[in-house]
């Protein structure tokens, strides 16, 4: 007998629990209970930390709030690993997540489990608010699984013996990449944001809005590892005039030469990535920059860096779920971008800095309760990002995607595609 629409939809929204559920998993196997508590650094989270704080997402949002009878796994949890949330109460600080040796790693899966058997046994029984929250929860915590697997990257950068998390597969030769080409984007009234209709989208990607843009092209493909390195010899880090006052502050105050995880040495610029150290390959996107400095390059290439409007109306004709994105539990990894001279790489590799703003669209609204704290609050200081990466997994990126982060944050697969004005 063929299924009915409410059981299709209700296998569909299984099947996508149990993928995205298995994912973080199977990423966070290879760890020790030492490896999966140390936190590197304030900005950074645990790995026995994100594994619990996506779960207890969705036994408070889900279980605790829409199933009958549920009680908590364990009810100190709550003060764990809320995460920002003050309609939830008092929580840990977050500089001190990595002081939680306790509950151990194998504790935080049994917590895993629980609630896994407790909601995929709910599920037939929810009402579409409550499936809808489910639907967030699975969106959040794949943002997760790519901050785990940035935040590890960071902790093991700073391991004396730079230890690989991944194995690391034989590099084949790749020839560099031809010169930039320029793509002429839309001018005029355009259209972009959110417009309800899909699948699934933040608060913060809509409402969907028109915006102004003036003649201007985008390079059609990321800037490279090799053109870095030619901003380097010709002195980009050591020249004022490239930088924004508070990034010359920056470089100068923290002694910043490269991007993050960069050596150089007699045999050349060497990074370190979750397959350990490798040679830089010049060819492949440079990725872990801060704003700063891809406003720097930017000014130094004589050119700048795109509006978010302006990539957006570019990639709206571009599939997100194509390019180099995270399909399981291996080590994301940039890669060269394929001949050619149409837009390419927009979606996958590196998440792209624009020069826009994190601000909320026009007639945005943030959601009510605690659930309306997710982005609408963190709209001050901040700077979008596009595309997603490497380790951004597939099927979570969209062309109304908003990522944000501060200007001079670069422990993420950042890097950039240049613009100018026409």
């Amino acid at each position: 007998m063929a299924k009915s629409w409410t059981e299709a939809h209700q296998d569909d929204l299984e099947e996508r629990y149990r993928a995205v559920r298995a994912l973080t998993e199977a990423l966070t196997a290879p760890l020790s209970d030492a490896d999966a508590t140390v936190q590197s650094m304030p900005d950074a989270s645990p790995a026995k930390w994100h594994l619990a704080h996506v779960t207890w997402f969705l036994e408070t949002f889900v279980l605790r709030d829409h199933v009958a009878g549920y009680r908590p796994f364990d009810p100190r949890y709550a003060f764990l690993f809320n995460s920002y949330y003050e309609a939830e109460g008092a929580r840990h600080a977050r500089q001190m997540r990595g002081m939680l040796t306790r509950p151990s790693l194998t504790e935080i899966r049994a917590y895993r489990a629980h609630v896994d058997a407790a909601l995929t046994g709910a599920l037939g029984m929810l009402q579409q608010p409550a499936r809808a929250l489910v639907t967030l929860g699975l969106q959040h915590e794949q943002q997760h699984q790519e901050l785990l697997l940035t935040d590890l990257l960071h902790l093991l950068s700073l391991n004396p013996l730079e230890p690989a998390l991944f194995g690391a597969p034989s590099a084949a030769p790749v020839d560099l990449p031809g010169p930039l080409h320029w793509i002429e984007g839309r001018e005029g009234l355009v259209e972009i944001g959110e417009d309800g209709r899909g699948s699934f989208a933040f608060d913060c990607e809509g409402p969907r809005h028109k915006a102004v843009l003036r003649p201007h092209a985008l390079a059609h493909r990321p800037v490279t590892n090799g053109e870095w390195i030619a901003f380097i010899e010709d002195g980009g880090y050591r020249t004022a005039a490239h930088w924004l006052s508070d990034g010359w502050g920056w470089v100068q105050g923290e002694g910043i030469e490269a991007p993050l995880y960069w050596k150089q040495s007699e045999q050349g610029w060497t990074r370190f990535g979750l397959d350990g150290r490798q040679p830089v390959n010049p060819a492949a996107p440079v990725t872990h920059i801060s704003l700063y400095e891809a406003d720097a390059y930017a000014s130094w290439a004589e050119a700048r860096l795109p509006t978010e409007a302006e990539w957006e109306s570019a990639a709206q004709n571009v599939a997100a779920v194509s390019g180099n994105q995270l399909d399981g539990p291996a080590c994301p990894r940039p890669k060269p971008a394929e001949d050619g001279s149409a837009l390419t790489q927009m979606f996958g590799d590196v998440w792209e800095w624009t020069g826009s703003a994190y601000r909320p669209h026009p007639g945005f609204r943030a959601a009510p309760g605690a659930v309306g704290e997710y982005n609408g609050k963190f709209m001050s200081g901040q700077f979008v990002l596009k595309g997603g990466s490497c380790a951004t997994p597939r099927g979570h990126a969209r062309g109304s995607y908003r990522n944000f982060f501060y200007p001079h944050q670069r422990w993420q697969f950042t890097g950039l595609r240049l613009a100018k004005d026409l």
